[in-house]
């Protein structure tokens, strides 16, 4: 079985070659977008797969894998159809935590013991700077190693780890010592 690197190489020539990475990575990618933009999310992968096609050639293995790469492209279809929405920053961190309809915390907070605990965890979750936010979701939800997370924000892996330790930490103090540490799993 071909590795995604080589088929992403062949596809330059070979444009059949591509399409073992759409099956390979079609369902990741929709949740990634299900789970940020839920009424968008068809709309948005195939957006992701046409930007992910047209730029092929732009990919750099020494930037990380190309499961990495794909969801750096994810990541910028989103800011696009964000801005498009007219939904900065600051607005999305506010329906982050508010809208019931577009949530990503709702399947979280099933798995939750505590229902109580889901509130502070997505209020905790919205102070954080967005970068951080960013990493903490990409591992816990895509899970993406921290190395391929970093590639995916555009950062180096130190610096990843580094911001990933504190938003950890963040989150501990902020749901204190009487929440287990199982509650917070995905993202320890």
């Amino acid at each position: 079985m071909a590795t995604d690197e080589e088929l992403l190489a062949r596809s330059g020539t070979d444009a059949s070659a591509f399409e073992p990475l759409v099956e390979r990575h079609s369902r990741a990618l929709h949740g990634y977008f299900a789970r940020r933009a839920p009424g968008a999310a068809d709309d948005l992968l195939a957006e992701a797969w046409l930007r992910a096609y047209a730029g092929r050639g732009t990919y750099d293995a020494a930037r990380g894998p190309v499961r990495a790469w794909l969801f750096g492209v994810a990541r910028n279809v989103l800011a696009a159809h964000w801005r498009g929405q007219e939904r900065p920053a600051a607005a999305a961190a506010a329906a982050f935590v508010g809208e019931a309809s577009s949530n990503p915390w709702q399947a979280v907070d099933r798995r939750l013991d505590a229902a109580a605990v889901a509130p502070l965890m997505r209020r905790t979750l919205a102070e954080l700077p967005a970068v951080e936010r960013e990493l903490l979701l990409l591992i816990a939800w895509e899970q993406l190693s921290p190395t391929e997370a970093a590639a995916v924000v555009g950062i180096p892996a130190g610096t990843a780890r580094s911001r990933l330790h504190r938003a950890r930490t963040r989150l501990r103090a902020a749901l204190g010592p009487s929440v287990p540490l199982s509650l917070t799993g995905d993202l320890a």
